[in-house]
């Protein structure tokens, strides 16, 4: 809570090096994180950014039911549980667990929680598939779902923050709640200072944590650009950070230790499937078959990335499916598919009853290059193809609003549990989901994975939707990116099995600063 332990230790924010080992337990007095955003909002349940750094910083601070290390799902608040039937679930919570104020949490903090999401919904995760909760006894919870829901523990307990009742049950604003009680969690830190104009924070260990003191003291994270991360290693300022792929080897040359994550992060064509003759899914074959992604790959991403696969998943994820058609660059089969709908090229352009091809592609300035290189490999196929820049917001709300053509988008998460195919392509989602309806068989067997328990019957039905997204292109999928990850051996990072929580595919678990 910032307001009760802030003046003592600022200063020693202020002071303390970068880089501070401990002493013989092992302790970390200090560690220094790198981050090229800086803000990620308040840290609270409902006052951090909705994406995956905001949720990181959140996670320090509150608990959930379950949590993953580097291997899978692990206990959290919940030491136990069991499956009842295909979907009831009954937690055994941990009874030594003190809010950060001293109150002891019991199971109607978690009954609590549930009931507020439904008032005050919660962007990681929707109430809409729990049916009851009810509390046997002081410390021992059974969730009912309305239906089998196969990633319940992780996308659900795993990811949702549980609030303490006695502080939350009087907010109705919590978005705006931002008094030091927001920030009252079970988690293994405390926030001591939080600069929004300079991006940084400080968390202090909570000692009195249930798995107890947290292993790092202190933990700091402070904005420093990608192009600086790798001097702010060299120079010890920083202890971890996100590093460009170009630098990685010089790194680990030098001694540090260098990840490379599983291909989470997307670069992909939204596609306006509602609106002619992009609603044709041969029409949208024809683009993809333009597109030469490996190009992409070796000038776009310079040469650090892996080709998307047109069923969404990375060909290193445990759920990819070889077989689907892959749509490799030719542009002959463009031309073919073009005259099949009633296209002829007139002065070098497709055109139909004397109108030729006009689309525009929506890019923003961080994106624009590999627009361009698109937007040629499109008009040297046949393609008249204009390319509009706006801002990240514009282009998701144009995106949601059907106000576009195409639209050239990244983002991450793709390594998560595979109910990410429903979000990225069934309706009711983001800016980032196709919202794509248009197949009835897609549709309904993106709804009997989520409810399938059984892995083996599972993976089955996923391939059938690889299959069928790849023969429908709802989106475009061109690349994933390399993304790399560096620190000094101070602590041993990792990458967690399908990201944290939600899928946040970022390597700052918070098992690692605590044990």
């Amino acid at each position: 809570m910032i307001g009760i332990v802030a003046a003592g230790l600022l200063l020693l924010f202020l002071c303390t090096a970068q880089a501070d080992d401990g002493g013989d337990d092992g302790s970390v007095e200090m560690l220094t994180i790198a981050d090229s955003t800086g803000d990620w909002g308040y840290p609270s349940p409902y006052g951090h950014y909705s994406r995956g750094p905001g949720y990181v910083r959140m996670s320090l601070i509150f608990d959930t039911l379950t949590w993953k290390d580097e291997k899978g799902i692990i206990p959290a608040l919940a030491e136990s549980w069991e499956m009842e039937g295909d979907d009831a679930y009954t937690f055994k919570l941990r009874d030594d667990v003190l809010w950060h104020d001293g109150e002891r949490f019991t199971a109607n903090d978690v009954l609590f929680t549930i009931d507020y999401i439904k008032e005050h919904p919660y962007m990681w995760v929707s109430s809409d598939i729990i049916e009851t909760a009810e509390a046997t006894d002081e410390y021992t919870v059974r969730i009912n779902l309305k239906q089998p829901y196969a990633p319940f523990l992780e996308l659900v307990a795993g990811t949702l923050p549980i609030l303490p009742e006695h502080i939350y049950k009087g907010i109705d604003n919590p978005a705006e709640f931002r008094d030091d009680a927001a920030l009252v969690g079970t988690g293994p830190f405390q926030l001591v200072d939080y600069d929004q104009s300079q991006g940084s924070y400080l968390y202090q260990a909570y000692d009195d944590y249930y798995l107890g003191s947290p292993r790092v003291k202190q933990l700091k994270f402070v904005k420093v650009n990608l192009e600086l991360s790798a001097a702010a290693l060299e120079k010890g300022d920083v202890n971890a950070a996100n590093v460009p792929p170009e630098v990685a080897g010089g790194l680990k040359d030098e001694g540090f230790t260098v990840l490379l994550s599983s291909h989470d992060s997307i670069t992909k064509i939204m596609v306006n499937h509602k609106k002619k003759p992009l609603s044709n899914p041969a029409f949208r074959q024809a683009l993809y078959y333009a597109i030469d992604r490996q190009a992409l790959v070796d000038n776009a991403a310079r040469g650090y990335g892996v080709l998307a696969s047109p069923g969404l998943f990375a060909v290193d994820n445990s759920w990819y499916n070889p077989h689907v058609e892959q749509y490799n660059y030719e542009p002959a089969k463009t031309e073919e598919l073009m005259e099949g709908l009633g296209y002829t090229k007139v002065d070098g352009h497709f055109s139909k009853e004397g109108s030729p091809v006009k689309l525009e592609m929506l890019v923003t300035s961080t994106n624009e290059r590999t627009g361009e290189l698109i937007r040629q490999q499109l008009e040297e196929a046949g393609f008249i193809v204009s390319l509009r820049t706006v801002d990240s917001k514009t282009l998701d709300s144009l995106v949601t609003e059907w106000k576009f053509d195409l639209a050239l988008n990244s983002h991450g998460g793709m390594g998560a549990d595979p109910e990410i195919l429903k979000r990225m392509t069934g309706e009711g989602y983001t800016f980032n989901s196709a919202r794509y309806t248009e197949n009835p068989e897609l549709n309904e067997l993106l709804e009997q994975e989520v409810a399938e328990n059984d892995e083996q019957k599972r993976k089955a039905l996923i391939d059938q939707i690889q299959v069928i997204h790849a023969q429908e292109l709802p989106v475009l999928p061109l690349y994933y990116a390399d993304t790399y990850w560096a620190h000094d051996g101070t602590l041993n990072m990792y990458y967690t099995k399908q990201g944290i929580a939600n899928g946040v595919p970022i390597a700052l678990n918070k098992q690692i600063f605590v044990s």
